[in-house]
């Protein structure tokens, strides 16, 4: 039985380079590719019948450990093992928050690349050696990476905290300002702050993000 591969990244020649790597071995079949997050995820809803994705991580209009992160909460049976250039902490750190199963530079070879598959099919977490290294450090230290974003998110105001509450209970800007006795404009200026600090661009996003993160 033939592993099902797909590939989301945004640089065509790479990608090609990638499918070459692949198709040298017959124990895999090569499904599709995506050019950013997005794509992979919409081409899942058409075809989720895929073992494993090889993900890069700087795409344009969704980036790999977003896509990440939704993908593994949809399909979490799907494996993910991000391809990428990016060796620093940060995003080794938030690729495996996401829920990545494993973390390989984009050098690696054929064989490797192979090695790995199997690897993460059987329920190992293959990963680069210079990324293991820093994954161990993570575990030894974790709380120094945290970005700052990441420290202010837990700093909402006690308004701010009020006005989260009633958005995530459906209410309107005129409906909390009403139950707050603020102006809808002042309202509008906290909702303003509250994405920026969460970093999230919607309502859905700022309630589901202050839920995961214990503010409301």
């Amino acid at each position: 039985m033939k592993l099902k591969i797909a590939i989301a990244e945004d640089n065509h020649f790479l990608a090609k380079a990638v499918i070459e790597k692949l198709s040298f071995f017959d124990d895999f079949a090569f499904k599709f590719k995506a050019a950013n997050g997005a794509e992979m995820i919409g081409k899942l809803e058409a075809n989720h019948n895929i073992d494993v994705i090889l993900m890069d991580i700087q795409m344009p209009e969704m980036d790999g450990i977003k896509a990440t992160e939704i993908i593994k909460k949809k399909y979490p049976q799907i494996k993910i093992i991000m391809l990428t250039v990016f060796d620093d902490e940060e995003n080794v750190f938030r690729a495996i928050q996401a829920g990545a199963d494993g973390y390989l530079l984009k050098e690696i070879n054929a064989e490797n690349i192979h090695k790995s598959i199997l690897e993460v099919v059987n329920d190992g977490a293959p990963m680069s050696p210079s990324i293991a290294l820093k994954a161990l450090k993570l575990l030894r230290n974790p709380l120094t990476l945290t970005k700052e974003e990441e420290i202010e998110k837990v700093k909402l105001t006690k308004r701010e905290t009020d006005v989260l509450l009633q958005l995530s209970k459906g209410l309107n800007y005129n409906e909390i300002a009403n139950n707050l006795f603020i102006s809808s404009g002042t309202i509008r200026k906290h909702v303003e702050n509250i994405y920026r600090k969460l970093q999230v661009h919607n309502k859905m996003e700022a309630v589901q993000k202050a839920k995961s993160q214990k503010l409301i």
